[in-house]
């Protein structure tokens, strides 16, 4: 069985994120780039099921702009088999909406025919958590989101995933669709022999005209704003204070 998993270049999650003086959007000059943290836990995944025996192939996917080929070739360091860039922007700043990069998705599972798709649950730049539920209903695929244990079983997959509530486990048909949180594992570190194998590693480059696929943005960004500062807080000498104050605030 080949894996698709599709991975996103986002800013990394250790960089403080700063907005552009005229609000006009994230300022990403000189910042570090990365692969997102859940596309990350993803990649992990379907190599660990590669090495079970489960998995013949993974295969790595990214859709943007060209500077990608460096969260592609990361992910084919930690052991992805190759990848395949679709160039859909030019400019770093023009975020690729979740419908567009799904019926691109759709069209690459049609051509490369793999029994699995696994991907992160959504993208730390735009928290969109959209793309894999609307790949899942363009393929007509079963899906299972927020999996925090994953177990394929001939032509069912077993999925605990997270909930509101605490944990659920259901059974899905393969092929599906699976997008996977935080405690699915711990990603590896790409050793420095894989880093040198992976610039060796097959990565095709395609665009969205090659699978028929309008990626002009349906949405605009009016407005970006930095997070409210929070007021200082106030220190109460007793439980009578704490409640009183709380009334006050009309918390009580």
């Amino acid at each position: 069985m080949k894996v698709l998993v599709p991975v996103k270049r986002v800013i990394d999650y250790n960089v403080k994120v700063r907005v552009k003086a005229d609000g006009s959007g994230v300022d990403l000059a000189n910042v570090k780039m990365s692969m997102n943290p859940f596309d990350e836990i993803a990649v992990e995944e379907a190599i660990r099921l590669r090495e079970a025996g489960t998995v013949e192939e993974v295969v790595a996917v990214s859709i943007g702009v060209k500077q990608a080929q460096e969260t592609l070739r990361t992910a084919l360091a930690m052991g992805a088999d190759r990848a395949i860039l679709v160039v859909a922007s030019e400019d770093v700043h023009q975020d690729i909406e979740p419908l567009a990069v799904a019926k691109i998705l759709a069209a690459i599972v049609k051509e490369e025919n793999p029994g699995l798709v696994i991907c992160g649950k959504q993208a730390i730049d735009n928290d969109m958590n959209a793309t894999g539920q609307m790949l899942s209903a363009l393929l007509g695929w079963s899906q299972a989101t927020f999996a925090s244990e994953v177990s394929i079983d001939g032509d069912h997959a077993t999925v605990t995933r997270e909930v509101d509530g605490g944990l659920q486990t259901i059974k899905v048909k393969m092929p599906t669709i699976i997008s996977v949180d935080l405690r699915l594992n711990e990603p590896r570190y790409a050793s420095l022999p894989n880093i040198m194998k992976a610039k060796k590693k097959p990565l095709d480059e395609k665009t969205p005209a090659d699978y028929g696929v309008d990626v002009t943005p349906r949405l605009s960004v009016v407005k970006t704003v930095e997070p409210g500062t929070r007021k200082a807080g106030i220190i109460v000498k007793s439980v009578d204070e704490l409640v009183e104050k709380l009334k006050e605030a009309g918390a009580v």
